[in-house]
């Protein structure tokens, strides 16, 4: 859609996802056995037909930007992009202060390219968002500035902005993960939280990033600063997500944030339930992402064992050979032993599991070799002495292990 340019924030460090982060950026992070957790943003904007893309990125880019380069790249049509920018320190020797210091750093490529409004993104949740019926809300309430927002249960809102509306939609109250967050009127059990989602027109964003660039109060800050400073003195509107309607697609909300290893974890799971509430299949909402030229996913059952898998996802390249596999989601190249057994387990691609292992509610890094005979995840102290295991109780073994030999 002319007029609009996206900026998508692609630089979070993603540290409560370690150790799945320790050579990745968050956005990098593989999710559902063939995609990328930044996939599921630059689809809701390809699929709108909007084609005008900075990735802005920061720590550890380099799978990030390898990733974009092979399955992201727009060659040869005129002001079409989707374009990585690492950050490069244009206003001095300093990394990104926060969010809203991560677009003024990169201001001269939103001013270079024109436009009318300006989408600022996130990159590491799970759901789908048509952008383009946002915009248009946006669009008919003339505002300065339109903020996605879900409903969300009370007790968990404290770890987001949180909202007031009048009846018009319009903001009139909002603080950054407040200790005691307000319910929704008439709703105690929820409240209406931000999605970090955010469409400015182009004029405010300049003239806002500009003021917080020099308040020396300031962190720099969408949520924190740049927000509550703006929506008492312009018309800051709030965008219902719930009413976002998917073609192909029963109205429904679906929004994960990923942060924790517990729930990225969950959020897989939910991709292996019957029915599935957020859906991998639907054509009319394809989910583009980076396929490397691999042959079809291959079962073969063993001498002493029958290949047994329900309820899971296996990617292409994968070579399963006598095993059982319940609720599991299997990465690009994954070879399985004889006799082996996956329950509620993710592996994220070229895993290795030698025969007659026993995998439970474990994440696998890329690259672990795992010798035969190997449990994991049936006792978690002893999983404590070799791994990391999450609050939930789910063990992550690291990128490149060898486990067992």
């Amino acid at each position: 859609m002319a007029g609009i340019l996206t900026m998508i924030l692609a630089g979070g460090e993603g540290t409560r996802l370690q150790p799945l982060t320790t050579t990745r950026s968050k956005p990098a992070v593989p999710f559902g056995g063939s995609y990328r957790l930044i996939d599921f943003v630059l689809n809701n904007f390809v699929n709108a037909d909007f084609l005008r893309i900075y990735v802005l990125t920061q720590f550890k880019s380099q799978s990030l930007y390898l990733h974009m380069k092979k399955g992201w790249n727009i060659v040869g049509i005129t002001d079409r992009f989707i374009d990585p920018i690492p950050a490069q320190m244009r206003m001095g020797k300093r990394w990104y202060a926060g969010t809203a210091d991560a677009i003024y750093q990169n201001l001269s490529f939103v001013e270079q390219a024109e436009p009318d409004h300006v989408c600022i993104f996130g990159s590491d949740h799970i759901y789908k968002m048509d952008v383009s019926q946002m915009v248009n809300f946006h669009k008919q309430k003339n505002a300065a500035l339109t903020v996605a927002a879900l409903r969300m249960p009370i007790e968990e809102a404290s770890a987001f902005g949180v909202i007031e509306v009048d009846d018009e939609g319009r903001m009139i109250g909002f603080v950054e993960k407040p200790r005691h967050p307000k319910p929704i009127p008439g709703a105690p059990e929820l409240a209406l939280v931000s999605m970090g989602n955010y469409i400015f027109a182009a004029e405010v964003l300049y003239r806002v990033l500009k003021q917080d660039a020099v308040d020396p109060s300031s962190s720099h800050d969408f949520g924190k600063d740049v927000i509550p400073s703006l929506y008492p003195q312009a018309p800051v509107y709030v965008y219902d997500y719930s009413s976002n309607v998917i073609p192909g697609e029963q109205p429904g909300v679906y929004w994960r944030d990923v942060g924790t290893l517990d729930a990225y974890w969950q959020a897989h799971m939910d991709l292996v339930t019957t029915p599935a509430p957020f859906s991998l299949y639907n054509r009319k909402w394809p989910l583009h992402t980076h396929y490397p030229a691999l042959p079809p996913a291959t079962f073969i059952d063993s001498d002493e064992h029958k290949v047994n898998i329900a309820h899971s996802l296996i990617s292409a390249g994968c070579f399963i050979q006598g095993s059982q596999i319940q609720r599991s989601i299997l990465g690009f190249r994954c070879n399985i032993g004889p006799g082996s057994q996956l329950r509620e387990s993710i592996l994220l691609g070229d895993v290795k599991v030698g025969e007659g292992c026993i995998i439970h509610r474990t994440i696998i890094d890329k690259n672990v070799e795992i010798a035969p005979g190997t449990v994991i995840g049936e006792n978690l102290d002893h999983d404590r002495e070799r791994f990391t295991v999450s609050e939930g109780g789910i063990v992550v073994v690291p990128k490149g292990a060898r486990v067992g030999y």
